[in-house]
C-alpha cells in the first residue's frame, strides 16, 4: 500500500488520473481500509495527503466521493469502538471526522450530495464532539489522533453547509461543553476551533441570546460542579479549558465586531471566573 501511495503521491496529474479511470474504485476502497492505521507515515504523510490532493484537484469522481462519505459515517469508521476509551481505533474515528470535513467543503462547490443524503450525514456527525473520549494529541510514534480537534474542524463543515438546520445547533454547542468536561486540558488549538464553530454558528444568524444562555449554561455547571462535588483535578481541567476557549470566543468577537452583546456577556464572566 506504501509503495502505491508514494507512486501515485509522485504522479503527475495526468499519470495519476489515468490511473484512477483504470483502478480508481480499488484506490478508494484501500485508502479507506488503511484511513485509521496506527502507523503516521501510511496513515497521515501518505494515505490522508493523497486523499486531500485527489479531493482539491477534482480527481474524484462524484459517485466515489458520495459513497465515501456515506461510508465514513458508518459505525465502523467516525464511530468505531467510540465507547472504549483510550484505543488505536481513535485514529480511525479521528482520521474519519478530518476525511469527512474535506468532503463536506468540497460537495459545497461539487453537489455529490443530494439534499436527503446531505441532511443524514450531518445528523449522523452532530453528535461526535459530544460522543468522543480520547482526547490524546501526540500519540508517540503513532503519531497525531487529535479526535477532539477533528471533531471541532467536522462541526464547523457541518454549519458551513448548505444542508445545515438550526436544530442542530444545540448538538454542536453540546458537545463544545462537554468537551470541556472530558478530564483534560487541551493543549492543541482547540479552543481556537471550538471558537470557529460559534463563529459559523453566528454567520448563519444563530440568535444571539440563545449564545447567551449558552454561556451562562456553561458557566452554571462549573458553578453547581464545585458545590456538589468540590474542587477536584476534573473540575480544575473544566475550567482552565472554559476560560481558555472564553477568552479566544472574547477577542474573536472583539476583532470581528460581530455579536457585541455576547462579547460582553463573556467579558463579564470572565471577569468574575479569573478572580476565582
Amino acid at each position: 500500500m506504501k509503495t502505491t501511495l508514494i507512486n501515485l503521491l509522485n504522479m503527475n496529474f495526468e499519470g495519476r488520473q489515468q490511473y484512477l479511470t483504470d483502478h480508481g474504485d480499488e484506490l478508494l476502497h484501500n485508502m479507506i481500509l488503511h484511513i485509521g492505521v496506527p502507523e503516521n507515515e501510511l496513515r497521515d504523510q501518505l494515505n490522508y495527503r493523497l486523499f486531500i490532493e485527489l479531493l482539491s484537484q477534482n480527481q474524484l469522481s462524484q459517485e466515489q466521493m458520495n459513497s465515501t462519505a456515506k461510508t465514513l459515517v458508518e459505525h465502523d469508521y467516525l464511530y468505531s469502538a467510540i465507547h472504549d476509551g483510550e484505543s488505536d481505533q481513535v485514529f480511525t474515528r479521528s482520521f474519519s471526522a478530518l476525511w469527512l470535513t474535506g468532503l463536506l467543503h468540497a460537495d459545497r462547490q461539487l453537489h455529490f450530495l443530494n439534499d436527503e443524503d446531505a441532511l443524514a450525514i450531518l445528523n449522523a456527525c452532530s453528535p461526535y464532539l459530544s460522543r468522543e473520549k480520547d482526547v490524546r494529541g501526540f500519540v508517540g510514534e503513532k503519531g497525531w489522533a487529535l479526535a477532539i480537534a477533528h471533531g471541532a474542524d467536522l462541526a464547523t463543515a457541518i454549519v458551513s453547509h448548505p444542508a445545515f438546520e438550526i436544530r442542530l445547533s444545540p448538538i454542536l454547542l453540546q458537545g463544545i461543553k462537554d468537551s470541556f468536561w472530558k478530564g483534560s486540558v487541551f493543549t492543541n488549538d482547540e479552543d481556537e476551533r471550538f471558537v470557529a464553530i460559534v463563529e459559523q454558528l453566528i454567520n448563519q444568524q444563530f440568535p444571539e441570546e440563545v449564545f447567551i444562555e449558552w454561556i451562562e449554561q456553561v458557566f452554571d455547571k462549573l458553578q453547581f460542579y464545585v458545590m456538589e462535588v468540590g474542587y477536584t483535578p476534573q473540575y480544575f481541567a473544566a475550567r482552565t479549558n472554559t476560560l481558555n476557549f472564553m477568552k479566544t470566543l472574547y477577542f474573536t468577537l472583539k476583532f470581528s465586531k460581530k455579536a457585541p452583546e455576547l462579547m460582553g456577556i463573556v467579558s463579564l464572566f470572565l471577569g468574575k471566573w479569573m478572580k476565582q
